[in-house]
């Protein structure tokens, strides 16, 4: 029995992503039977800049395809990439100091905070329902695009939470297929359910309402 496409060669699982994502049930987001059109694309973290690269090249060879259902051209991808995100939004945020961003602040203060101040802190300034969703909204609405990437979950860690994420998206990234770029294991088993598994060690949060990319038929 030849391993899951997860576990196959890097060129393999490229393959397999280039005929699931410019597919016509993909695109039109056919047969989820209600379902949110919400995709986990696992990999090992070792394997992080591999993964980055295969990215970039998944974007370029859909932008210069040739797909019957978008009239001939290209599948067009947003890429979020959460991390870059959320340093946007704390350098446009002023400080306590007038003057100062709240990023630079950070700064200031990190190689002496507590870890856990520092964690309750970034969890409030981007604060996934105020502040990071309603970021993505406004990208979603200025883009034109067909599929979403979701990238940089493994750099957000642990004040960001994939799962929080994917649960909070349901209203606003609904209308294209989303593909969260995930390091670690999207688990499933009859007795526990479905899980994130972060790293393949941290235990994220039970999610269910996502499918396993490599488990769909190009």
């Amino acid at each position: 029995m030849s391993p899951k496409i997860s576990h196959q060669s890097l060129s393999n699982r490229f393959e397999h992503l280039i005929k699931v994502i410019s597919g016509e049930r993909f695109l039109q987001m056919r047969g989820l039977n209600n379902d949110l059109p919400f995709y986990i694309c696992e990999f090992k973290a070792s394997e992080a800049n591999e993964m980055e690269r295969l990215r970039r090249q998944l974007i370029n060879t859909l932008a210069s395809s040739s797909v019957e259902c978008l009239g001939g051209r290209g599948v067009k991808v947003l890429e979020i990439n959460l991390y870059d995100l959320c340093i946007e939004m704390l350098k446009a945020r002023e400080g306590s100091c007038e003057g100062v961003c709240l990023w630079d602040e950070i700064l200031s203060i990190e190689a002496n905070a507590e870890k856990d101040g520092l964690l309750e802190l970034l969890q409030n300034v981007l604060g996934i329902e105020e502040y990071l969703i309603p970021a993505i909204g406004e990208r979603l609405q200025t883009a034109e695009f067909d599929v979403l990437f979701l990238s940089g979950i493994g750099e957000v860690f642990p004040y960001i939470r994939s799962h929080n994420v994917l649960n909070n998206l349901q209203s606003t990234a609904k209308d294209k297929p989303t593909i969260l770029f995930f390091p670690g294991e999207y688990r499933h088993s009859l007795e526990q359910g479905a899980s994130l598994e972060l790293f393949g060690l941290l235990h994220d949060d039970k999610y269910y309402r996502a499918f396993n990319i490599y488990e769909i038929q190009a």
